[in-house]
Parts: C-alpha cells; sequence; structure tokens
C-alpha cells in the first residue's frame, strides 16, 4: 500500500488492517458537518466558499475572462472590491468580497518557451503543469504540496514546499504580466519595472491579475520518497542534518502519540517504482478514531496509537518529482502556518507540541515541520533568509479559535512570519515588523491602485488602509 506524501502519512498497510479490521473499530460519533450558509443571499447572488467552508461570500458579480483584453475591461468597470480567486485553498479571507470575483480558469496552459525558461498562464493548476513541463523534459526545482492550485494563486500567498536548498515557486519567477486596476498592462521582471516584480511576486492579488508568468524549470527527475515512523525525540535529533543533506525533507509530529512520520525525495535513476493508491484517509480516520474513543486518557491514546503504528513499515515510491511531491487532501481542515527563524524552529514545535497535549485533546491531525530557503520577494515569508515552516491543522468539523488563543502566540514568540494564505490576526504595523521591505510594497500598492478597487475588508486591515 503506497504512501502518499502530505495528507495521508500512512505508514504502511499495517495501519488501515489494523484500523478496519485488526479488532479496532473507529468511532462514529464525530461532530456533524458545519452547517453551510444559504445558497444565495436576499438579492440572489449564489454563495461562494473557500474549501474548507470557513470563508464565503456573495459576490454581485463573476467574471471569467478569457483573453488579457477581458482582464483589463473587468478591473476598469467591475463593482469593486474586485478579487481574484482559484481553487480557493487559502484559509484567510483574501477572496471574499461582494462586488466581483475573477477567476482565471480560462486563461491557462503553457504559452511560449525559451530556453529552459517557460511563460505559463497564470489560471493554469499546477496539476496540470507538472505534465506539461514533462512532456518537454522539464519540470519545477520544487512543488508546493497541493496540486489543484493555480499558479496565481500560489504566487499570490507564498505558497512553498520543503527543502533547505529549494525556494517557494514564487523564487523561480523571472518575470511576470500584471494587468492593473487601471486596465494598464505591465511587463516586469528581474531587469524591467523591478520594484513591481519584487512586489507582485507575493501581492496576496492586490496589485490587480497576474495573467501570465515565467518560471526557470530544471530537467525532469525521478525522485525516490521514503515514508518512515520513529520517536519525535530521535525526529528532532537529526532534523537539521537531514534537511542539509535530502534534496526534499519534512516530518510531521503527530500529538498524543510520542511518534513522526518523515518523507524524504532524493533524485535517482533507479526504476519507477509507482506509488499506489492514497490511504490519507484511513490514517486521518484512524487518529480520529483514537482522539473520539481514547481522547479522555492521553496515556491509554498514546500506548494504543503506537501499538497501532509499531505494525508498519516503512514505504517508498519512485517516479518523476511531479507525480509525488504534490498531491490532494482527503479530508478538510483549517489551518495556522507560520514561518520561523531556523534557529528556533525545532524548539518552537516542541512547545506548540507540548501545549496541544496539555489543553487541546481533540486535536488529531499531524502537525508539518518543512525548511525553506531564501529569496528576494517583499513579501516573501522567506525575504532575506531561510526560514522553518510550522503548519497547526484542525479538522473543518472541530472549533479552531485555540489557534489564535494558544498557537499563535508561540509563533509571534518566535518572530514568525504568517503564511498568507492561512489563519492568523497579524496586521500593519506587527506586520512592518516583520517584513522589512513592508512599506515599500504598500508606496507600490497605493500607486497601482490607487482607488483601493482590488482590496475587500480583510486586506484593507491587513495594509492598514
Amino acid at each position: 500500500m503506497t504512501i502518499s506524501r502530505r495528507g495521508a502519512l500512512v505508514v504502511g498497510a499495517g495501519l488501515g488492517a489494523a484500523a478496519v479490521g485488526g479488532g479496532y473499530a473507529v468511532a462514529t460519533h464525530d461532530k456533524p458537518e458545519p452547517e453551510a450558509p444559504p445558497s444565495a443571499d436576499a438579492k440572489g447572488h449564489p454563495l461562494w466558499r473557500n474549501w474548507s467552508g470557513v470563508q464565503h461570500a456573495y459576490p454581485a458579480a463573476r467574471a471569467t475572462p478569457k483573453t488579457e483584453a477581458e482582464v483589463a475591461e473587468v478591473l476598469k468597470t467591475a463593482v469593486a472590491p474586485i478579487r481574484p480567486v482559484g481553487a480557493g485553498h487559502s484559509f484567510t479571507a483574501l477572496a471574499p468580497t461582494d462586488g466581483t470575483l475573477v477567476s482565471l480558469d480560462a486563461l491557462s496552459g503553457i504559452i511560449a518557451w525559451d530556453g529552459d525558461e517557460v511563460t505559463v498562464a497564470a489560471g493554469t493548476r499546477l496539476g496540470a503543469l507538472g505534465p506539461a513541463l514533462a512532456a518537454k523534459g522539464r519540470a519545477l526545482a520544487n512543488l508546493p504540496d497541493i496540486n489543484n492550485q493555480t499558479l496565481a494563486g500560489t504566487l499570490a500567498t507564498g505558497t512553498h514546499g520543503t527543502g533547505a536548498t529549494l525556494k517557494a515557486l514564487h523564487g523561480d519567477v523571472t518575470a511576470l504580466r500584471l494587468i492593473t486596476p487601471k486596465g494598464e498592462t505591465i511587463d516586469c521582471g528581474e531587469h524591467r519595472n523591478t520594484d513591481i516584480f519584487q512586489a507582485a511576486k507575493v501581492s496576496l492579488g492586490s496589485l490587480g491579475v497576474i495573467t501570465q508568468v515565467r518560471l526557470r524549470t530544471t530537467a525532469n527527475r525521478r525522485l525516490d520518497r521514503k515514508i518512515w515512523l520513529e520517536p519525535i525525540e530521535d525526529v528532532l535529533a537529526s532534523a537539521e542534518a537531514r534537511w542539509a543533506r535530502r534534496r526534499n525533507f519534512e516530518f510531521h509530529a503527530v500529538p498524543f502519540t510520542g511518534l513522526a512520520v518523515c518523507i524524504s525525495h532524493d533524485e535517482t535513476d533507479a526504476p519507477v517504482i509507482p506509488r499506489g493508491p492514497d490511504q490519507a484517509a484511513v490514517f486521518l480516520d484512524t487518529l480520529k478514531g483514537l482522539r473520539n474513543l481514547l481522547g479522555f486518557s492521553p496515556p491509554l491514546r498514546r500506548a494504543a496509537a503506537q501499538a497501532l503504528l509499531s505494525r508498519t513499515k516503512p514505504e517508498r515510491a519512485i517516479d518523476e518529482g511531479w507525480k509525488l511531491l504534490s498531491t490532494q487532501r482527503p479530508m478538510r481542515f483549517n489551518a495556522m502556518e507560520f514561518q520561523l527563524p531556523v534557529g528556533v524552529q525545532l524548539k518552537a514545535l516542541a512547545e506548540i507540541v507540548a501545549t496541544i497535549e496539555k489543553e487541546r485533546p481533540d486535536v488529531f491531525f499531524p502537525i508539518e515541520c518543512r525548511r525553506i530557503a531564501p529569496d528576494d520577494a517583499w513579501l516573501s515569508p522567506f525575504q532575506g533568509e531561510p526560514r522553518g515552516s510550522i503548519s497547526v491543522q484542525a479538522d473543518d468539523r472541530d472549533e479552531f479559535a485555540f489557534l489564535y488563543t494558544l498557537i499563535e502566540p508561540i509563533f509571534r514568540r518566535y518572530g514568525g512570519r504568517p503564511h498568507w494564505g492561512k489563519l492568523h490576526s497579524v496586521s500593519g504595523d506587527q506586520l512592518a515588523g516583520l517584513y522589512p521591505r513592508w512599506n515599500d510594497f504598500l508606496k507600490v500598492r497605493a500607486k497601482l491602485d490607487p482607488d483601493s478597487r482590488m482590496l475587500n475588508p480583510y486586506l484593507k486591515g491587513l495594509f492598514g488602509v
């Protein structure tokens, strides 16, 4: 049974057998699905919701422009606030608007090649971009871990993968085309309109609409993926060495188990070992069942988890990187993620795990821990220095206010920068203290959008407008 990279964290068929056929029954007394908002508002505007359901809106208009000229016309004439939207995987209120919601789904595909650089329409989904590049023998150096995001949305939020020498996706952007709220088209890059370029690479969709992006590519190589289970103490002791020697390395600490799942990817010429069926739901259902049955007793819960997981074996898959690095999530959740200075990342993680195990027996999602190389985009969480990423998640049926009251104070105390697409309450002057080019970004934003047509209430609060 093959293991998925991110959501599954299933370390072998033994866990699935133990969970459903080895004497352990997953409890069924889960909370009901959160009640959905009405399908339309009083004016008949249909509902829009993000992937997890935590954000929703009733846009007065929706636009799916098919050309750049149509994008420009929408930005000049549409009802504001105008908000671009992709897959809706952001948990923050970046997309909601009672004005105009703009989808770039019709602007998709590879536009041109220039040597090893490729120009891609910004509405292209990452899941479609991987095979399109592979057909030319090329690939992106790294990928974030969810493949149905659009290229534009990935850049806007600074979304990333893992690897101490590998940048977030926006770090490989060499040029882009931006259409402003005035309908003007601006081509910018490393040697042209550089201030706008550095602002636009990670812009939260606040400068206008990016319609095409030029990216550096690398040779399409096979990766050897290994997934294995270790005591969390051993993982913390060896993590820095593994980040130093592995192409991609991450680990996921599993609260109330004393364990962590390690995931590595390294280049190889070995024959393909295809990934098998994704067993993410089995693993997460098992953790949820342990919580439901034994949440009243952390020692019993820990003992039961270790007994189940001790039956598992390490897993391996070998294939082209785009097939292994990105996947889809089987269970919905809400998440908070911050990027911390590398020197305090593991200390902060240990404190977060201890806090959850003391205060929140309802949590069962693993906590993701990754490492990302620095870049120079003004609002990149990795601007100027490498950062360590920690992501804490809660099932979409569960209360998640604890992320703000218990977890965010830890992130802030250690100098963390928030992931723009994940839950956080940092804004205004607080962000200015975290991003050296924050005020420079605000000046570019005000110049390109003086009437704040791209700003919904959330972004106005974020930028102090």
